[in-house]
């Protein structure tokens, strides 16, 4: 039996998908905005 695919990682998951990374780039600032324009409690994932 293989095992799952998700092994779930805080650090990887931070680096890939966290704040910081969202803010280093334009399109991830949009998503930032965005999800703050649209009330979201939580910005990021992680």
């Amino acid at each position: 039996m293989p095992k799952r695919t998700y092994q779930p990682h805080r650090k990887r998951a931070k680096k890939k998908h966290g704040f910081l990374k969202r803010m280093s780039s334009s399109t991830g600032k949009n998503i930032i905005n965005k999800r703050r324009r649209k009330g979201r409690h939580k910005l990021t994932k992680v």
